[in-house]
């Protein structure tokens, strides 16, 4: 299921971190009951099902969605009352962990389209928050100006943009998006080891240079690790990458990266419009600044 990422990141001997659950967040459906006519055997047997069929060659695409949408009762049940660790929610819904099903899942809990909602309002607020990096004075002004030169000379770019922007909405917040946004080379395995709940893994080229706050635009591939594991691989772009994790996030009643708490709730909250109006003071003052 996953590409050589997960290969390197075995290798390391990266260990899970626990307890990174958290509680209702304004789903519509947190913890739905059975389907009439359903009960956990019926649901259980659909499960097994899907499990055998993902590990199918040629994958019956139809079969996977109807029935993980048909045992979304047990799968909440399990992830809410159970807590799993992630890598045994891999083991026994593995399809949840595919680009499709993960923005499936957002929408049955949320009522909301991930991707088309996400997107659409990254994209309308892009400028805005593009003259306000410029405008930003001191240590956060210099790092934001950083990020904003590497896209300089691509500014048709709608992926560079949408990157820039969320590599600097954490320096907006106050917050170090250093061990989340995390960076490794494609052939390398001997770096530290990394005790990250949750990250983004950017995979760049051997002769790609590091530097702080790079957008690593011509990434070799993108990942998404929770608890140690790998459980999204060779993402087109970081964009997409952070997307998807929000949409995980819910999918698996997990906590926010405490490094990036500030800028999760931005995105539910403002981006996404999930939530009481009522934002934290700082929330509220960068919405008022992309509203002018």
């Amino acid at each position: 299921m996953f590409g050589g990422i997960h290969k390197w990141w075995k290798r390391r001997g990266q260990q899970p971190q626990r307890n990174v659950k958290r509680p209702k967040r304004f789903e519509i459906n947190f913890l739905p009951n059975f389907p009439d006519g359903e009960d956990e055997a019926s649901m259980e047997s659909k499960r097994k099902e899907m499990v055998e069929e993902m590990k199918k060659r040629r994958l019956n695409s139809a079969l996977i969605a109807q029935n993980m949408n048909s045992t979304f009762a047990l799968r909440r049940k399990e992830l809410i009352e159970e807590q799993p660790a992630v890598k045994d929610t891999v083991e026994r819904w593995p399809a949840l962990f595919t680009n499709s099903q993960i923005l499936s899942e957002f929408s049955r809990i949320s009522g909301k389209n991930l991707q088309t909602e996400f997107f659409q309002e990254l994209d309308r607020f892009t400028q805005r928050f593009i003259d306000i990096f410029r405008a930003k004075g001191g240590d956060t002004g210099s790092k934001l100006k950083r990020i904003l030169h590497q896209i300089d000379n691509d500014k048709s770019n709608v992926n560079a943009r949408r990157t820039a922007v969320l590599h600097g909405l954490p320096l907006l917040l106050g917050e170090d998006p250093t061990d989340f946004y995390k960076t490794c080379f494609d052939c390398d395995g001997n770096e530290d080891m990394f005790d990250t709940a949750v990250c983004i893994m950017t995979v760049i080229p051997e002769d790609c240079p590091t530097v702080p706050y790079s957008l690593h635009l011509d990434a070799t591939a993108t990942a998404i690790i929770l608890e140690g594991t790998v459980v999204v691989d060779n993402l087109e772009n970081f964009p997409e990458a952070m997307c998807l994790l929000f949409g995980l996030i819910y999918a698996l009643n997990l906590e926010y990266p405490k490094a990036l708490k500030s800028t999760f709730d931005f995105i539910q909250r403002v981006i996404l419009s999930l939530g009481h109006k009522s934002l934290k003071p700082k929330i509220q003052s960068l919405k008022n600044r992309l509203m002018q």
